[in-house]
């Protein structure tokens, strides 16, 4: 995929993996927009990357999400890469009852629902231009499921098959269909819940998963696994045991 000359929507561009594959895209010559939840965060955004467009949506609402296609089709009707980068992850205890899923509603609403009702609004659009992309953020959790994050973990398997599905729906089109699959990232999308079981790894930084992910668009690897993720692609369909049993070993 030619990875210059683009307009790019990036979703939880603000943060983390997003805001890494801003610089990525930035550096390569392309217009690039960001949404997020938190203005503060999109502010800050905006002073590291003063070219970029910014504004701000939540997109665990559909309301916001239609909000976010008029907008988009107004402002920027050239768009041609769209990437569903946001994300929430909460631990989950079910043997806790009912009360335990007092968040789970925008865990599935962000992490699911939306890049799936994104992708029906702005399939139109991209199939107008001569070259376009979709971009979908997964995790090597949708591959060998974590116990401390089973919504979470859910919702990435979800997209990956939804991602699948898609691909192959718009293989005639003008839209390339990417998967991004993340390993463990050293981001504050767990909210501190890594250091409350223990673990001392905190997974590899979020530069070096857009860096790498970057490259593998321009190659056009359609489902790329970054790092320790492919090891869970892998172990997802050999010793799905061995490897879920040593990834799950801190819960408790």
């Amino acid at each position: 995929m030619n990875v210059k000359g683009n307009i790019v929507l990036i979703t939880g561009g603000a943060t983390g993996i997003g805001l890494s594959l801003v610089k990525e895209f930035v550096d390569a010559g392309n217009e690039v927009i960001i949404c997020g939840r938190r203005q503060d965060k999109l502010d800050e955004a905006k002073k590291l990357y003063p070219s970029i467009h910014t504004k701000q949506f939540d997109l665990s609402h559909s309301h916001d999400r239609e909000a976010l296609h008029y907008w988009i089709n107004k402002k920027f009707p050239k768009l041609n890469i769209l990437i569903n980068n946001a994300g929430i992850q909460r631990g989950i205890d079910f043997r806790k009852g009912i009360e335990t899923l007092r968040t789970i509603d925008n865990e599935i609403a962000i992490n699911l629902e939306a890049p799936i009702q994104l992708c029906a609004y702005f399939i139109p659009l991209l199939q107008t231009q001569k070259e376009s992309a979709i971009i979908n953020v997964t995790s090597g959790l949708g591959f060998i499921p974590s116990v401390a994050m089973p919504v979470y973990s859910a919702t990435k398997a979800a997209l990956h098959s939804f991602t699948v599905s898609l691909r192959r729906q718009l293989q005639d089109t003008s839209i390339k269909v990417f998967e991004i699959i993340p390993p463990m990232v050293d981001t504050d999308l767990d909210k501190g819940e890594r250091k409350k079981r223990g673990q001392t790894y905190f997974g590899i930084t979020p530069e070096q998963t857009a860096k790498e992910s970057f490259e593998a668009i321009q190659k056009d690897e359609y489902e790329f696994a970054v790092g320790d993720a492919k090891n869970l692609r892998t172990g997802s369909k050999q010793n799905f045991e061995e490897h879920f049993d040593r990834m799950n070993k801190h819960f408790k």
